[in-house]
């Protein structure tokens, strides 16, 4: 179920995006970064620090006076979110026995109780060593969360599942930017491989930090090969194409070309199988190791697309996949 999360939504609480837990009541045990960590969570057994017993996640001491603990997390962009994941693995005797989730829209980076908080989950009941998905109904863009957890104890992970609201009403008619930018509310939809990188890194920003920090797929041995399918986070026009190899040096694809459409419908699967019969938006062109392809000349004249097809000959990994052009109006 975790794994199906990706292909439609994106975590809005990851750093890379600027995400940042603002406060916390208490992280004397875990500090409270540790609660948006885009790593799995993990257990050490031997290693403790200052405090105690080292623990990945955020951890708050024993209360030993009234109330509770709870932890504001202001999201990289502004989103409409459908769900969250609350992991508390490796806590087994110092986890909350529950928890409650608020949302709201603030300029403020620790939004007070004039900032119109939601409660959009009610209260959950919380296990040890556990990772549970609350999908909620909330139509509104939100910037921020704050997680309470009753009365205190470790929380490993959040991850706000969602969709960017991109305010496209602020972007000029003859601006161009990146259509599929995580940012921008590009997204990764599926691939055929993702064995040493996810899709979703394709649209992340800035460049790869290293090799696990892209799409990559496994050596094929077959014929054939590989591809991935991604949003873009509106119809546009594109005049520009970059394919990013960074740091893929001898495991970089040979070749790669990009189809498009304007709109698809369906399952991941579904529109996977469509898409094998898209026009093509950039022909096949030659890649080289650790380097940003720069492509101008060649792309086709498609009109407004929504949606890309990489395709890369035969296999091997790509940092970033960047689609400049402007919003079609």
């Amino acid at each position: 179920m975790f794994e199906d999360l990706r292909r439609h939504y994106v975590d809005l609480a990851q750093p890379r995006l600027g995400a940042e837990v603002t406060f916390a009541t208490d992280d004397f045990f875990g500090d409270k970064a540790r609660l948006i960590d885009p790593a799995e969570p993990v257990f050490i057994p031997d290693k403790y620090d200052e405090h105690g017993k080292w623990m990945d996640g955020w951890e708050s001491r024993r209360r030993r006076t009234e109330g509770h603990d709870w932890c504001v997390v202001r999201l990289g962009v502004p989103g409409v979110v459908a769900g969250f994941e609350i992991d508390t693995r490796h806590f087994t005797g110092n986890y909350p026995p529950g928890a409650e989730i608020e949302a709201c829209r603030s300029d403020d980076a620790v939004p007070d109780e004039q900032a119109g908080w939601t409660n959009v989950t009610g209260r959950l009941a919380l296990n040890g060593d556990d990772r549970i998905y609350v999908p909620v109904e909330h139509k509104e863009p939100v910037t921020h969360v704050r997680l309470h957890i009753f009365p205190d104890g470790g929380v490993a992970r959040l991850r706000v599942w969602g969709r960017v609201a991109k305010d496209w009403s602020t972007v000029g008619p003859d601006e161009r930017l990146d259509l599929l930018a995580m940012e921008n509310g590009g997204r990764g939809i599926i691939a055929n491989d993702e064995h040493y990188g996810r899709i979703e890194n394709l649209t992340a920003p800035g460049r790869g930090t290293n090799m696990g920090d892209g799409w990559e797929t496994r050596r094929r041995r077959e014929t054939g090969h590989d591809w991935a399918l991604l949003e873009l986070g509106a119809p546009g026009l594109i005049d520009e194409v970059v394919v990013d190899t960074a740091h893929f040096k001898g495991n970089y694809p040979e070749r790669c070309c990009l189809q498009a459409a304007p709109e698809a419908s369906g399952s991941p699967e579904e529109i996977a199988a469509q898409s094998e019969n898209w026009p093509l938006l950039l022909p096949e062109v030659k890649l080289e190791p650790d380097k940003a392809h720069v492509f101008r000349d060649g792309i086709a004249d498609r009109g407004p697309v929504r949606f890309v097809r990489l395709n890369i000959m035969p296999d091997g990994g790509v940092s970033r996949l960047r689609l400049i052009g402007r919003v079609a109006r």
